[in-house]
């Protein structure tokens, strides 16, 4: 793994930190999960801004919307006690596989 994707991978983790603060702040009416995601989402998109020196924008944004959407279904499920249908786990499952082939298969990323 290329240390581009070590820096989208801490995109990727302040996002999904920042959306489930998001989730917390109870429409921003608590002060310290509005202050986490607004952080959050600095750090996440200076650190995403850095990887588009070498991974193209489309494909670096289809990695981290791709995989915040998988990661925040998950914490979503683990801390918020919102459960997923059958299809909705069928169209994560189908990220999860899109994600798979443009990183296996793609010549536009960095292998």
């Amino acid at each position: 793994m290329t240390k581009v994707y070590i820096l989208l991978i801490f995109a990727i983790a302040a996002e999904t930190v920042a959306t489930s603060a998001l989730q917390a702040s109870q429409q921003f009416t608590k002060a310290g999960p509005t202050l986490l995601a607004v952080v959050g989402y600095a750090v996440a998109l200076y650190l995403l801004g850095l990887t588009l020196k070498y991974i193209p924008v489309g494909i670096a944004y289809a990695v981290w919307s791709g995989l915040g959407i998988v990661f925040i279904a998950m914490i979503g499920f683990a801390m918020f006690g919102q459960k997923l249908d059958t299809p909705a786990i069928i169209g994560t499952g189908m990220i999860l596989g899109g994600i798979v082939v443009i990183q296996l298969f793609s010549d536009t990323t960095p292998h």
